[in-house]
């Protein structure tokens, strides 16, 4: 049974590929950016396009990011030890991850990657009537209900998240307690 953990690996493998397409996705975004965006417009930049253009790179980092806290943070945690005990390079957080961590860091950049899609639909609606706004942006169609339903999502994103933080801490203080009773 113990051994079955190992049937994690080739997911956190496919994670890996899956990290590898972001990148290239960024660098695709990145040359539209300066191509399109600065150098194709050099006479009139539209702000708004660049931010969104950004945006969007900001967007694309974060859910690497994500991805790489769920493969380092879910192998170490689920299938085997990764030895970085000393490594200049060791990210900070890996010394104390463990599956109610990675749940609320997992949370909290959900809830980023939430607020970087809301800013940008509040970026394209500016000039929204009740029939709704189409964005330039992949031939999206916006409408108040769709952009309501969108911030209630995000705030059930928050409501999670701090639902997971406090059942962590409940957890630890728990833990902390218990360690604390004379044997």
């Amino acid at each position: 049974m113990f051994v079955s953990r190992w049937l994690q690996a080739p997911l956190y493998i496919g994670l890996i590929i899956a990290q590898i397409v972001y990148v290239v996705v960024f660098m695709v975004e990145l040359y539209h950016l300066i191509v399109d965006d600065v150098i194709g417009g050099i006479t009139h930049i539209n702000e708004a396009t660049i931010m969104l253009s950004v945006l969007g790179l900001i967007d694309v980092v974060m859910i690497a990011n994500l991805l790489i806290m769920v493969i380092i943070g879910g192998y170490e945690t689920f299938v085997s030890r990764i030895n970085t005990d000393g490594h200049p390079d060791q990210p900070e957080w890996l010394s104390h991850v463990n599956a109610n961590v990675l749940k609320v860091k997992l949370a909290m950049a959900i809830i980023g990657i939430s607020s970087i899609h809301l800013l940008k639909t509040f970026i394209a609606v500016g000039s929204m009537d009740e029939d709704g706004v189409r964005s330039d942006e992949v031939d999206a169609v916006y409408t108040p209900t769709g952009v309501l339903w969108q911030v209630v999502i995000h705030m059930v994103f928050i409501v999670s998240a701090l639902a997971l933080a406090r059942i962590d801490r409940m957890s630890q203080q728990t833990l902390a307690a218990a360690h604390e009773q004379p044997h």
